[in-house]
């Protein structure tokens, strides 16, 4: 005896997983979230009896309603899983995941193609953070195909624009949490920053490494990924964000010198395993690192001053470039960010779950 729940499975930039309609899940919270443990499979370190990859980038759920408020057209809940453990944790907000919320809202009806492409509010509830995302939408469908590219996603597809809204303090109480763009932290310095990300930034060589390790090699370095988890803790009472030890976030981050041509190398832990790539809202983070003076990326990061620069934040898959944009009657406000996904439909149908975690809505 299973219970079948609609579902559509969807890679989103450089993640994946199922996707649900709010309504077709329980709105209780403790058995929508043995719901969601159930179809990923964990706490199981395999995932063997779920959709989830056994890693954390492939252990991800969007939640996608019709929006509630005012100018608002969708309402996106992500749900981050582990393998291994038995937590959901929606407090954090995912840029890859947000990427398929749209095409997911049209394939699904829950809101309606507007022409040659679509654009929609979207609001993340998670921080109560909005964007205007923009995907193709010819004849009235959404186009997956197309000669857009990202690092960390095989081959090209539709882009899809994402300009986010109000993203400072998506988490901490402001951009700067700790009041200061420069804080010292066992003799290391660091800096504490949420511009749509909770993160920890150190450069890599106070740590003895150079920022250009494999993922493979720094996910097996025991001694600094111990190191690394007593400066997050530490951190992250410091961000006031109390004991961070279950937490998903503050997300630490390697910064280094540009190695390829962009303007700021990265290696970023996710939070105890080497990122393959560099999340969204973590290089929107970054990027808004590089432009703010007395940060660790300065005299590291090459970037160009002005209304408007791109910072291409290069990570061990390639590259992330972000957009920030100055408003001109307010130069002293944060800049506006855009970027750059894909996404793609990958499967549509039920996921089943046993009908001793959730018998459904209508029994």
């Amino acid at each position: 005896m299973q219970t079948a729940i609609p579902c559509l499975f969807m890679r989103g930039g450089t993640s994946r997983g199922p996707f649900f309609d709010a309504a077709d899940l329980p709105s209780d919270v403790a058995t929508r979230d043995a719901v969601l443990l159930s179809v990923i499979g964990s706490p199981d370190p395999r995932q063997i009896d779920g959709l989830g990859g056994a890693h954390p980038l492939t252990s991800k759920v969007g939640i996608v309603a019709r929006g509630s408020a005012p100018g608002v057209d969708v309402e996106f809940l992500f749900a981050q899983l582990q393998p291994g453990r038995d937590s959901v944790d929606t407090t954090p907000n995912c840029g890859n995941m947000l990427a398929a919320v749209v095409p997911f809202a049209l394939e699904r009806g829950l809101c309606a193609p507007r022409g040659e492409t679509t654009t929609l509010r979207v609001l993340t509830l998670n921080t109560g953070m909005c964007c205007d995302i923009t995907v193709q939408t010819p004849d009235g469908r959404v186009r997956y195909d197309g000669d857009a590219r990202i690092d960390g996603a095989p081959g090209r597809a539709a882009p899809i624009t994402i300009d986010f809204l109000d993203t400072a303090g998506s988490v901490c109480s402001g951009l700067l949490p700790t009041g200061r763009v420069l804080d010292q932290i066992d003799g290391i310095e660091l800096t504490c920053i949420d511009n749509g990300m909770p993160m920890v930034l150190l450069r890599a060589t106070d740590i003895g490494r150079t920022g250009r390790e494999s993922v493979a090699a720094l996910d097996a370095d025991v001694e600094l990924k111990a190191r690394l988890e007593r400066l997050r803790i530490a951190a992250g009472h410091a961000m006031g964000l109390g004991d961070v030890g279950p937490l998903s976030y503050p997300k630490m981050c390697l910064v280094s010198a540009p190695a390829a041509g962009g303007s700021i190398g990265t290696r970023c832990f996710i939070p105890h395993v080497c990122h393959d790539a560099i999340g969204v809202l973590a290089a929107v983070t970054v990027a808004t690192a590089c432009v703010l003076p007395g940060s660790v990326t300065e005299g590291l990061a090459s970037v160009t001053q002005g209304p408007s620069t791109t910072v291409s934040v290069e990570h061990p898959s390639g590259e992330f470039s972000v957009r920030l944009a100055r408003d001109p009657d307010d130069p002293g406000a944060l800049p506006r960010a855009g970027l750059l996904r894909t996404a793609r439909l990958l499967m549509r149908g039920e996921v089943y779950v046993p009908r001793s975690i959730w018998a459904g809505r209508h029994t």
